[in-house]
């Protein structure tokens, strides 16, 4: 059986629609939903038979409509998915997943009490590079984490701000950590396991917007192993790249900025690894699905038992628990442990 779905949002949503249409088996778009008609109908007809409405209210009373992709900005997300939930619709959501650890747990919540299903958007875990990876560590050729190092350099002019709510507390909620390096945050916990401790200076540098285009964090996992994270919005190109340095090998991620993990990753051995048992697990590892199709594939499996790899609502919550925990140690000047508990001066939010 397919699944079908409406894209809420045409923004974003438009790389959605192209991972839907990669897996024309397990979904099938039924219709985009946005207030902007132009644009709305723009991407509609892009795909055959993919419909066109402003009326929210009318998707979630749809009983053709299985999922709701919530492709919107950023401070409609929790309203939206508690509408979604409430409704009986599936939910995926683009990330930042809601504006706080509190709406996170209503949603949970939610979740919970209409035994519903909630996936967040991390599409940076699907791919050749982060397979190859995983296939290592379980073959126990990486052992010990030491250290690693995340770039998320990239190029936000001006004119990037031109969409009034871009640049903004009130729309975005957050700035380049929330916006920009969130997906390579995510890779860590998914690889190194929990984040114990951030230390965290942040600043606005490249546009006259109210929230941070830099930052500088110094990040302590819980197995500890010790992590550098460079953010800027002022590159003049654009590059993400993970380098995590194993006691058994190096491994240096792809440079794309939207699909960290399409293609193969380096990886160098270290004694007593040899560079032969790295390249005999490689060979073994398979194209799968990358991006946001990789990601949907892993929502279809989920939904049949399967063991699946699906992003889920903890792996958001986990997010924002870092993002607040940032953006706590760069208010304070100090370094910030967690986990973070409902009295966290800033389990409610980190708008200032």
């Amino acid at each position: 059986m397919t699944h079908s779905v409406c894209i809420v949002g045409a923004g974003i949503g438009a790389a959605h629609l192209a991972g839907f249409a990669q897996l024309p088996d397990l979904f099938t778009v039924h219709s985009i939903c946005d207030l902007d008609e132009a644009r709305g109908k723009a991407l509609a007809a892009t795909q055959p038979g993919v419909g066109f409405t402003t009326d929210l209210a009318g998707v979630l009373a749809n009983p053709e409509i299985e999922f709701v992709d919530i492709c919107l900005p950023p401070h409609l997300h929790f309203k939206v998915c508690m509408q979604a939930l409430e409704a009986g619709k599936k939910v995926i959501c683009e990330k930042p997943l809601v504006g706080s650890l509190a709406e996170a747990d209503q949603l949970a919540a939610k979740l919970a009490e209409t035994c519903g299903f909630l996936s967040p958007v991390f599409q940076y875990r699907f791919g050749l590079g982060m397979s190859q990876l995983q296939a290592l560590m379980a073959a126990g050729l990486a052992g010990r984490p030491y250290v690693g190092t995340l770039e998320t350099h990239w190029d936000r002019p001006a004119s990037y701000y031109d969409i009034p709510w871009r640049g903004t507390w009130a729309g975005e909620q957050g700035g380049a950590l929330l916006g920009h390096a969130i997906h390579i945050h995510d890779l860590l916990p998914a690889v190194l396991g929990p984040v114990a401790s951030v230390y965290a200076d942040v600043a606005t540098r490249v546009n006259e917007i109210e929230v941070e285009d830099c930052a500088a964090l110094s990040i302590r996992m819980e197995s500890g192993a010790l992590v550098t994270s460079s953010v800027t919005l002022g590159c003049a190109e654009n590059i993400s790249r993970m380098r995590l340095m194993f006691e058994g090998f190096t491994v240096e991620s792809d440079h794309a900025p939207y699909s960290l993990a399409e293609k193969g990753w380096r990886f160098v051995a270290r004694a007593p690894t040899t560079q032969g048992q790295i390249d005999a697990v490689l060979a073994t590892v398979e194209n799968p699905p990358i991006g946001y199709a990789g990601m949907f594939t892993a929502i279809a499996e989920a939904l049949t038992g399967a063991d699946s790899a699906y992003v889920t609502l903890e792996d958001g919550r986990r997010s924002l628990e870092f993002v607040t925990a940032v953006y706590a140690s760069a208010r304070a000047g100090q370094t910030v442990a967690l986990p973070l508990t409902a009295d966290h001066p800033m389990y409610g939010g980190w708008m200032p």
